[in-house]
Formats: C-alpha cells, sequence, structure tokens
C-alpha cells in the first residue's frame, strides 16, 4: 500500500522531553549510558551461552532470544531519542512513524510471546524433569520462537492496518519521543472513538489477560516447588523469580499504556521511558545477578580471554622483533 497521499501531512513533530538544553543534554548522557549499557549486557548473554557448553540448555536458548529481542526493541526508539535530544527540530516523516510502530508493536508482540514460552519452558522443567530435553528439543525450541515472532507480527500488522485508512490530514504534533498507537491515533481527522475502544480491547484485554495468566502460571510453578528439597529447589526459585520480575517490568507499563483511554497523563512520559529504554536494560542485569550459573560462565569465559589474550601478546612481541 502507499503510504503518500496529497491530503495527508508529510511529517510528525515530537514534543519530547525537556524545554532547557541543560536538561536534554543530562538526559542525552543518561540514556546514552543506559542504551549502550543494553546492547553490550546482552550481546554478553548472547556471547556467555554461545562459548560456554554448560549453557546448551533449553532455557538459555530462550535467554539468548530474549537479548536479541531487547537490543532490538531498544534500538527502535532509543537512537532517535538521542538525536532529537541534541537537535532543535523534533521530526519524523509519516512513513517513517509507520515504520517505527510496525517494528515496536512487532517486537513487543514478540517479547510477549516469548515470556509466555519461557513460562512453559520452566513449567516443563519442573512438572516433567525425566522428559524435559525431550520435550523442550533445539527443533521444539526453534519452532516456539518462530510463532513467538510470527505472532508479533501478525499483532502488528493488525495495529498498522487499523490506522492506515485514517486520514491525517491537520494535527502533526505527538505528544512523545516516539510514534505508537495512542499518541497517533489521536491525530486523525475524524472520530476515532469506536477504534480507540477497539484498540484498548485488542491491546489493553489481552495485556491484562496475559499477564494475569503468566502470574498464575508462575504460581503454580512455585507451588510445585514445594515438594522439592536442596539446590536444585532453590536454584528453579531463583530462576522463576527472576521471570516473574522481567514479566511484571515488562507487563505493567504495557498496561498502563494500552488498557486504558488514550487521554494524555502526566506520567505518560516517564512510563514510556520506562518501558522503551529502562525495562530492556534491566531484564540482562536480572538474569545475570540472579543466575549463579551465568555469572560463573562469565567469569570463566573473561579468565580465558585474559589467558588467551596473555598468550597471544608475547607471541606479537616475538613477531615484532623478527621484523
Amino acid at each position: 500500500m502507499d503510504l503518500r497521499n496529497d491530503t495527508r501531512i508529510q511529517e510528525f513533530i515530537f514534543c519530547g522531553f525537556a524545554q532547557s538544553q541543560e536538561l536534554s543534554l543530562l538526559l542525552f548522557f543518561f540514556l546514552s549510558v543506559v542504551y549502550v549499557t543494553t546492547v553490550l549486557a546482552n550481546i554478553a548473554i548472547m556471547v556467555t551461552v554461545t562459548c560456554e557448553a554448560r549453557l546448551h540448555t533449553p532455557m538459555y536458548f530462550l535467554l539468548c532470544n530474549l537479548s536479541i529481542l531487547d537490543i532490538c526493541f531498544s534500538s527502535i526508539t532509543a537512537p532517535k531519542i538521542l538525536v532529537d535530544l541534541l537537535s532543535r527540530t523534533k521530526t519524523i516523516s509519516f512513513n517513517g512513524c509507520i515504520t517505527q510502530m510496525f517494528f515496536f508493536h512487532l517486537l513487543g508482540g514478540a517479547d510477549v510471546f516469548s515470556l509466555s514460552v519461557m513460562a512453559f519452558d520452566r513449567y516443563m522443567a519442573i512438572s516433567k524433569p525425566l522428559h524435559y530435553v525431550t520435550i523442550m528439543s533445539r527443533g521444539r525450541c526453534t519452532a516456539l520462537i518462530v510463532v513467538s515472532w510470527v505472532g508479533g507480527f501478525v499483532h502488528s500488522i493488525v495495529q498498522i492496518s487499523l490506522l492506515l485508512p485514517l486520514p491525517f490530514c491537520g494535527p502533526n504534533v505527538v505528544d512523545g519521543f516516539y510514534c505508537d498507537v495512542p499518541q497517533v491515533l489521536k491525530l486523525a481527522c475524524t472520530d476515532t472513538f469506536v477504534l480507540e475502544v477497539l484498540m484498548i480491547s485488542n491491546n489493553g484485554l489481552v495485556a491484562n489477560l496475559w499477564f494475569v495468566l503468566l502470574v498464575v502460571s508462575y504460581t503454580v510453578i512455585l507451588m510445585m516447588l514445594r515438594s522439592h528439597t536442596g539446590e536444585a529447589r532453590r536454584k528453579a526459585i531463583s530462576t522463576c523469580t527472576a521471570h516473574i520480575t522481567v514479566v511484571t517490568l515488562h507487563f505493567v507499563p504495557c498496561i498502563y499504556v494500552y488498557a486504558r483511554p488514550f487521554t494524555p497523563l502526566p506520567m505518560d512520559k516517564t512510563i514510556s521511558i520506562i518501558f522503551t529504554v529502562i525495562s530492556p536494560v534491566l531484564n540482562p542485569i536480572i538474569y545475570t545477578l540472579r543466575n549463579q550459573e551465568m555469572k560463573s560462565a562469565m567469569r570463566k569465559l573473561k579468565r580465558k580471554l585474559v589467558s588467551s589474550k596473555k598468550e597471544i601478546d608475547p607471541m606479537k612481541s616475538i613477531l615484532e622483533s623478527q621484523n
């Protein structure tokens, strides 16, 4: 479908965060550190899982997928936010706005489905330990990850398909710092009440139900752990607690944004920055700090890299002296 139209506005203007240059620079520094940390921390998880044979299990395979999603999800908004913080004019083209929304909901939807797959993985590991490796084979894990991405794609296509037919002919100031359904829908030159109700039912109701379902699932898992003892029980509880924390960090802002009327509130921008920038950096920190196996693997990998560097340096010196 051609996104261009003679009667349609050509760009949107973001309100952004701060009016003063000093506050903009402070936010730029803070969000830059957060974004770089997000990318590096998630890459560290992926490299560690790939290099450490002990971590070649379904749970860590799924965690790698979540790390990829976190990097991509934060990259949809963070770079543009950082550029706008240093710019006088904070604009995005109409096509760029639609593209940003498409990938935002694709990755956000895939994230939700991936968290559900991880809950299923923990349930299988605890309820059927003898058959766990067979049930959660690499092929089945890959299939579940593909289904998660396809689910995110379908969810995103639905959002964009509902927005594209709307006329955008006048107001073009987005009350925020990135394009999303609640802000853009309000700019349409037509009555959007029915569509807003439909969006709230689609996004908000599903987010609420999905969150409750996941919390109930982890509650059942934790109750099942009462019959376990020793180190295995402690590890399982620690893992499930980390998962519950990540699920809460993801769903609470999501419910706040999509499960209510799309009327701007003072807390909107703060919740949005937590949702899009802060949450992706907390996920790897939570999974790493609460996981002794992951921390041990990272220390082991670090020792390997240091020892390799020590072996390479003398060889480099010998070659340089020969030359």
